[in-house]
């Protein structure tokens, strides 16, 4: 194999027995049994299990011995079957190596390992201790497992689509700063003082440029920074796999995204998934789940309940569908929710908009003083008969409504709903695969801070067939519907996408309807409106986001568990401590000066003085 290594460490079986071998890898265990040496020797590929017999060589068995776990080292020696009687068995069915050993001749120190800082086998509950030792972090089995899955995930994709007759090709990576949703990260021009490149959030009008320019199917494993607040599931840096094609309607997207996640389940967790998914309007998701990312695996639907309430005494309910709203309600079968719950679930919806959460604990269905509630002594008899009726209601039910427009108050609830199942266990143990599209979505929202309409998804996306015209007219609501589709997996966003804007005219179109003026969109997209006016294909495309697609299929809890060198959740990279202070003359050379308001400085340097003070903790024994 190597001058180093005859077979790795997850290569020797019984029928190796007799060979004369080498393995180098790191040392995972040492054990001292009277006297014997036993070593766990690991690679990338598995463990094998190594044998110092002192009676055979003292002095190899003693260097043995005083190895701190995670050296590198080289064995030679020959492969041996485990001892195996009626009495004894010491074969290990764990290890796809378990059945033999290598009784040891040769060692060889590569290299010693200092005291750790953590142990390799055992939880880590601080993250940030994992994070400043990624390189240690990543030796575990269940991170190489993670890095080994994306590869695989990754080449299957590359393969699927180059099969497909798409070409991959790289977009810069320095490019201008553009509004597409979120905040730029900007890279200043030495040539060119005052003046900055933007990093890109996504390869968008790159893509459809490459389609202009007549290449019809294009791929890429595309880099995409964004500078937004982190979460469990968001990096400032992060992939997507980036298609695009010329004439295509959503059916094309929809065959090879179906094809592509069928070979990626099959190939890299050998899983099978029935094609073709399911489709739901953006409206129908939110109208029954709450949510345009719904996850189904559980019932749990919102109900409108407005009928009831339209002439209610409880003037909450009747006020808001006065009002043009409406009133949901969820019911949580067999919930008794703790005052503590109550508190979370209440938190929960105020964050989501709204003003308070109504909510019936159900003791007995049947007795009216059952129904524990603020709110109940304002229902009559009728509403709750109503009530129980449609939401099927039992004795241990409790009932969450919502009031008020009906976007909102489907999002109260489908945020609501989600937490009452973590609450509930909904999902404990369910390893269901729930994929589908969803699609319609609006084409426009409107901004109430700005008041201004802005695009939901980008603005090259284009509407419905039936809704082109209104845009070109400038008859502009939030009841246009886009040509986009999202590909959801068990309440996540796998990725989205749209047929794009591919005329002039309507393109121009929308960028006024998004209130830019001429001079704003000729600064900013005057290069893609030139391009239109050269014969620009039909066009559309997908992004898929590769961290959360391996993340998901590797029932990992969060994207920074499948990222080699992730960022925490503060942006920085403890291991090489960015993001840092430039030195002058790095700061002189693009013509930047650094002024921080006064209390701004005072409290970074009091953070970097408490990070400085607080240390990592004592190293953990080898």
């Amino acid at each position: 194999m190597s001058a180093y290594r005859s077979h790795d460490c997850n290569e020797l079986r019984p029928q190796h027995i007799g060979e004369q071998v080498k393995l180098v890898g790191w040392v995972d265990t040492v054990r001292d049994h009277g006297g014997v040496i036993f070593i766990d020797l690991r690679d990338r590929e598995g463990k094998t299990q190594v044998v110092f017999h002192p009676e055979n060589n003292a002095e190899l068995a003693k260097m043995a011995e005083g190895l701190r776990v995670e050296s590198v080292i080289q064995v030679g020696g020959k492969v041996v079957a485990r001892l195996k009687t009626d009495e004894i068995d010491a074969t290990n069915p764990d290890l796809a190596t378990g059945e033999i050993e290598v009784e040891a001749d040769a060692l060889t120190v590569l290299n010693r390992a200092a005291v750790l800082p953590f142990q390799l086998d055992r939880h880590v509950a601080n993250e940030d201790i994992r994070l400043k030792y990624r390189f240690l972090d990543l030796r575990r089995p269940e991170m190489q497992r993670n890095m080994i899955l994306r590869h695989r995930i990754t080449k299957t994709m590359r393969d699927y689509l180059d099969e497909q007759g798409f070409l991959e090709i790289e977009t810069p990576i320095l490019s201008k700063s553009t509004p597409e949703g979120a905040r730029d990260f900007l890279v200043p021009s030495r040539l060119s003082p005052g003046t900055f490149y933007a990093l890109p959030q996504a390869p968008q009008q790159y893509k459809q440029l490459l389609m202009v320019a007549g290449l019809e199917k294009y791929f890429q494993v595309a880099r995409c920074f964004r500078d937004e607040d982190l979460r469990a599931d968001r990096q400032p840096e992060f992939t997507q796999i980036d298609i695009e094609a010329s004439f295509i309607t959503p059916e094309d997207i929809y065959g090879w995204v179906e094809a592509m996640l069928q070979r990626v389940f099959r190939e890299a967790v050998g899983k099978e998934i029935n094609a073709p998914f399911e489709r739901v309007t953006w409206h129908d998701a939110m109208d029954q789940y709450g949510s345009d990312k719904p996850d189904r695996r559980f019932a749990m639907k919102l109900t409108d309940c407005s009928d009831i309430f339209a002439k209610s005494d409880f003037r909450v309910f009747s006020g808001a569908i006065a009002a043009g709203g409406v009133v949901k309600a969820i019911n949580a079968k067999n919930f008794s929710p703790s005052v503590g719950q109550v508190d979370s679930l209440t938190q929960t919806a105020l964050e989501a908009g709204a003003k308070g959460l109504a909510y019936i604990k159900v003791r007995d269905v049947n007795d009216r003083e059952g129904w524990k509630s603020p709110i109940t002594k304002r229902l009559t008899d009728a509403e709750i008969d109503a009530l129980k009726e449609r939401l099927n209601i039992e004795d241990g039910d409790c009932i969450f409504f919502a009031a008020g427009p009906w976007e909102e108050s489907c999002t109260i609830l489908g945020r609501v709903r989600l937490e009452c199942a973590e609450y509930m266990e909904l999902l404990k143990d369910n390893h269901d695969i729930d994929l589908f599209w969803v699609t319609r979505f609006p084409l426009f929202g409107w901004d109430a801070e700005t008041q201004r309409f802005c695009a939901i998804h980008h603005p090259f996306t284009r509407p419905v067939p039936e809704d082109v015209d209104k845009v070109l007219r400038g008859e502009i609501s939030t009841d246009l519907c886009a040509e986009a589709y999202d590909i959801i997996l068990n309440g996540n966003e796998l990725g989205g996408g749209s047929i794009r804007i591919h005329e002039r005219d309507l393109q121009d179109a929308t960028f006024r309807a998004l209130g830019l003026d001429e001079a704003t969109i000729q600064e900013q997209f005057g290069h893609l409106l030139s391009a239109f006016s050269f014969g620009a294909p039909p066009h559309g495309g997908l992004a898929l986001g590769l961290d959360r697609v391996v993340m998901l299929l590797g029932e990992c809890s969060s994207i920074r568990e499948v990222i080699a060198f992730p960022k925490n959740n503060r942006g920085a990279d403890l291991m090489s401590e960015s993001p840092a202070p430039a030195e002058p003359n790095q700061l002189r050379d693009i013509h930047i000066q650094v002024k921080l308001p006064e209390k701004l400085r005072q409290k970074l340097e009091a953070e970097k003085a408490a990070a400085s003070s607080g240390g990592d903790g004592a190293p953990a024994k080898a």
